[in-house]
């Protein structure tokens, strides 16, 4: 599937993406046990900004943030104003594997509530761009809970298989250390919502 076809359905979520607060809850919840002052952080599929946000609460230099959808992106943007006063995040539209950024030029690796569209693919590019000892934070969808159908399917990679469990969400950061999951779970009352939260390092060389 393009890019293109990607881009303009994701377009069509952007305006009611942040009306679900459980992306909120779980972009704060992944940069909670990180580091501050950080140089760089990438947020990698940004949506509406959600993690890139709540990276500045460490104080970092620098976040870069992309998002394959114009539309996302711009209503990320379009918070800057209130939340983001200093202009620490730069907001670019494209890609988000690879990453617009150089090997090894990263502090932090941010990817909230994005994982299940981007394949296991991304593992290896977040290893290229992390420092040694840069940190990883990312959540994925439970392979009991998520079950994608219709339109909706078509957008999800067949190269990642979804964790069970909190040792195979672990599993998945292949080649990284220190590597350490936990369930993150909301009770909205008429529905519950949980995902894994898995945190880790790049090896030190």
């Amino acid at each position: 599937m393009s890019d293109e076809s990607r881009a303009a359905f994701f377009d069509g979520t952007a305006e009611h993406y942040d009306d679900d607060t459980f992306h909120a809850s779980v972009a704060s919840a992944l940069v909670e046990p990180l580091p501050s002052a950080p140089g760089l952080v990438l947020d990698v599929a940004t949506g509406t900004g959600f993690a890139a946000y709540a990276a500045l609460r460490l104080k970092p230099a620098r976040v870069l943030a992309v998002d394959l959808s114009p539309a996302m992106v711009a209503r990320a943007e379009a918070k800057a104003p209130a939340q983001d006063p200093d202009g620490r995040i730069e907001w670019r539209v494209g890609p988000a594997v690879p990453m617009p950024a150089a090997d090894h030029s990263a502090d932090v690796v941010l990817c909230a509530s994005s994982l299940h569209f981007l394949g296991a693919v991304a593992f290896a590019d977040w290893l290229r761009v992390l420092k040694p000892g840069g940190r990883l934070a990312f959540s994925v969808v439970s392979g009991t809970r998520f079950r994608p159908s219709g339109p909706f399917a078509e957008f999800v990679p067949k190269d990642l298989t979804f964790p069970t469990g909190e040792a195979e969400a672990a599993a998945l950061a292949h080649g990284f250390v220190d590597v350490s999951a936990q369930t993150f779970t909301v009770d909205g009352g008429d529905r519950v919502r949980s995902v894994f939260l898995v945190h880790a390092s790049s090896p030190v060389q």
